[in-house]
């Protein structure tokens, strides 16, 4: 009896074998090998030990596998180029201005715009949070300036619209049949620029209107690597009414909005419809209309940040688009 052929494993390697060549023209990094010790940071310390400990803070800040991925790879980069065992003061501007344009001009492997971008911004992330921990007696990534990659801005409403929105949203909630679930969604988003996961996220117990002036509401997270996230944000002063009327109409028993995304999105687009607005109505662009309203009406980029729930290094791209939202004639 012959016996059959074991059958191949046809599935392809995760990793290459070694000396072989990427098939990307951008090749992925390698992650740094982990250092095990427990030995505090200081200005003497490798620039292996340093990437070790910005990966453990990435993970405790709760930030996506991807960017914590990324970032590590870019790190890995600069440490194969400099030497591993180069030590924390003796990186300067000049090391990585050498660096960047080793990246641009003389790797042999295109580095697009958006990578170097990011790069850079990985940089300034790692050599900034290194100075702020008091590890470093400078910041050798500040002086470097930025340079980010046009990207399209997101769409944003004009005092105008804005107006000519809420003057269509009060229309339906004032009507003979009313609803008020369109002017309460258009005023929650505009007065905290949450997202709509977050806004589809809400419990009433999150909303707290004891004081109808000072109503607040909770932006919370189950997932404890999200915690960063979480804030306490000022509601409109009209929202206690209006989330009265609403509760009175649609009855909700344990979410804010018992209905899909979707249901939500179709209100936005009736609105838009109703005003003429088009497509200009979306949660994205009442996030960002939030944030620039806030940004005109002089609250610090931080403050923006926090309250759009941003890290600091997402803020890298988003505060480039914020500056660029504003600086744009109304």
């Amino acid at each position: 009896m012959v016996k059959p052929k074991p059958m191949r494993n046809e599935q392809l390697p995760l990793f290459p074998p070694p000396g072989a060549k990427p098939k990307s023209r951008e090749p992925e990094a390698e992650q740094p090998p982990r250092i095990t010790a427990n030995a505090p940071l200081s200005a003497g310390s490798s620039l292996t030990a340093a990437i070790s400990a910005f990966h453990d803070h990435m993970l405790r800040q709760g930030l996506s596998h991807h960017t914590v991925q990324a970032f590590g790879g870019d790190l890995n980069i600069l440490r194969k180029h400099v030497g591993s065992n180069i030590t924390l003061d003796e990186i300067s501007i000049e090391t990585l201005n050498q660096f960047l344009n080793w990246l641009r001009y003389e790797r042999g492997v295109p580095c697009k715009p958006k990578s170097f971008q990011r790069r850079l911004t990985t940089l300034k992330v790692f050599f900034a949070w290194l100075y702020q921990s008091k590890i470093i007696a400078q910041d050798p990534a500040a002086p470097i300036a930025h340079q980010p990659v046009t990207s399209p801005l997101p769409e944003i409403l004009y005092p105008d619209q804005v107006a000519k929105l809420l003057d269509a949203a009060r229309q339906l909630r004032d009507a003979a049949k009313s609803d008020a679930r369109p002017y309460l969604l258009v005023t929650l988003l505009l007065a905290t620029g949450i997202k709509k996961n977050e806004t589809m996220s809400l419990r009433l117990n999150d909303i707290d209107v004891s004081d109808p002036k000072l109503g607040v509401v909770y932006i919370r997270y189950d997932d404890a690597r999200k915690r960063h996230k979480e804030r306490k944000l000022k509601l409109p002063a009209d929202f206690a009414d209006s989330l009265a009327r609403y509760r009175q109409q649609h009855q909700p028993r344990d979410h804010l909005f018992e209905c899909t995304a979707r249901n939500l999105e179709y209100v936005l687009a009736d609105l838009a419809k109703m005003t003429g607005l088009d497509d200009t109505v979306s949660f994205e662009s009442l996030r960002w209309t939030c944030a620039v309203q806030d940004y005109q009406n002089g609250l610090s980029e931080d403050h923006i940040r926090q309250k759009l729930g941003l890290s600091t290094i997402t803020w890298e791209e988003a505060g480039d688009k914020l500056r660029r939202l504003a600086a744009k004639p109304l």
